[in-house]
């Protein structure tokens, strides 16, 4: 693969002075010093001269390329007609892929330019405007309640029936009371979280269909996706997002380094490493390899005065199983807080560094039940710890509370947990099934 980053080549000759030309007149006399009159020369015409000189340095070119050539090959083994006839066997070979979400096996020649890659790409992109209500204090002293807004990204993955689907990052939509998505011809609707994973900082946007007109239908696509367990340190990557909410752009960069872990509370994901640029909106876009196929959904970058060039993305690899998981769930809305289903538990979170220090499940650990609750009916009990809850993983009395908005009283929901021998020292999984109760007035 062709190496489009090297600026500079040390070994390249300097060719302005290839031909070591003597200078005229320099063969030891002039005409006429042997005592003899000189002899008479018949003037060559001017053009004729230029002719000479031109087929003079042709040749003398052609023998010199064809040396430098021969050397080439000798040492370094260059075959530039091999090269050019097995990437083209290679396309054969895999010109019969019948499947967008088929991975593709050709390979490639990079080259500066990724425009062709982008207009192929960027109609599966799109953008997302997460309004929420969060409580901020008041001159006063008090709280008071106050609308903000914050911008992201999002990956047009599949579809259904009756709605479009997206891929983005948990920290994208969470808390939101409206979603946005705008497509890339500008058009903006309305959209509802499907479903959501924060241990993986993943989500799945719903968009209904007969919300979108038929000129979007046209102007937008499904991405096509790649196998990030093929990626190599060092591969070219491109990055495309709303940065900083002001519209899709596009970076470029390299494949930096593989399975970083972060050191971020209630998230577990091996992460991809690049130096292609990943600004604040551009969470939840997506980072393409040369082909042009989804090999990672941005997700984060470090802010540090010492650190540049170092943003993280979530492998698609890795992502795909969760995100098939939270595609086929049942699109759920948020309910109003009067409304809102009651578990009827007293907890604390369980850490990834709780859970290793003390040998325990991360999750919820149940402090305590409300005696005729949700929960005590159901068969929870004190000490077990909560780790999903409809099939999301719970890591956090935040997260299962987030979850719990989408239920009213009165829904059934499976909920998994841990319950410790008489010992504590080992826990066994059990899924009972919860009908949420009301909150006492």
């Amino acid at each position: 693969m062709d190496n489009q980053y090297n600026y500079y080549d040390p070994n390249k000759e300097d060719k302005d002075n290839i031909f070591d030309e003597q200078p005229q007149g320099m063969n030891g006399g002039q005409p006429g010093m042997n005592g003899q009159p000189p002899k008479k020369h018949h003037k060559c015409p001017r053009w004729a001269k230029l002719a000479g000189s031109a087929v003079a340095f042709g040749v003398i070119a052609s023998c010199t390329f064809m040396g430098v050539n021969a050397v080439a090959g000798k040492y370094f083994g260059t075959n530039t007609t091999q090269q050019t006839s097995d990437n083209k066997s290679t396309t054969s070979k895999n010109s019969d892929s019948s499947s967008t979400l088929k991975l593709s096996q050709s390979s490639s020649t990079v080259t500066s330019d990724v425009s062709d890659i982008v207009n192929n790409a960027m109609p599966s992109v799109v953008s997302i405007t997460n309004m929420s209500v969060q409580e901020v204090q008041s001159y006063f002293g008090g709280t008071q309640q106050q609308e903000s807004t914050s911008c992201g990204s999002g990956i047009i993955i599949g579809k259904n029936d009756s709605e479009l689907l997206i891929a983005t990052n948990n920290h994208v939509v969470e808390g939101a009371e409206t979603l946005t998505v705008s497509f890339a011809n500008k058009t903006s609707v309305e959209a509802s979280i499907k479903g959501t994973d924060p241990s993986k900082d993943l989500a799945v946007v719903a968009v209904p269909l007969d919300s979108i007109d038929d000129d979007t239908m046209n102007a937008i696509s499904i991405i096509t996706l790649g196998d990030s367990d093929k990626l190599q340190v060092g591969e070219p990557v491109i990055a495309i997002g709303n940065a900083l909410g002001y519209g899709q752009s596009v970076t470029t960069g390299i494949v930096s380094a593989l399975d970083r872990n972060l050191d971020m509370e209630g998230f577990d994901s091996k992460l991809i490493q690049t130096d292609a640029a990943i600004n604040p909106g551009n969470s939840g876009g997506a980072l393409l390899n040369a082909n042009g196929e989804l090999i990672g959904i941005n997700t984060a970058k470090v802010n540090a005065n010492a650190v540049e060039g170092m943003g993280y993305a979530i492998p698609i690899s890795d992502a795909t199983s969760v995100i098939e998981n939270l595609m086929n769930r049942e699109t759920r809305t948020k309910v109003d807080e009067s409304e809102q289903g009651f578990l009827g538990i007293e907890g604390y979170d369980v850490t990834s560094e709780k859970a290793e220090m003390y040998s325990i499940p991360t999750g919820v650990f149940v402090r305590s039940v409300e005696d005729g609750s949700a929960a005590d009916k159901a068969g929870i009990t004190a000490e077990c710890i909560i780790t999903k809850f409809d099939g999301i993983t719970v890591d956090s009395m935040s997260t299962l509370q987030s979850q719990m908005q989408y239920f009213k009283a009165g829904d059934k929901v499976e909920v998994v947990i841990e319950v410790p021998n008489k010992n504590g020292t080992k826990y066994e999984e059990k899924t009972v099934t919860v009908t949420l109760g009301e909150r006492s007035k």
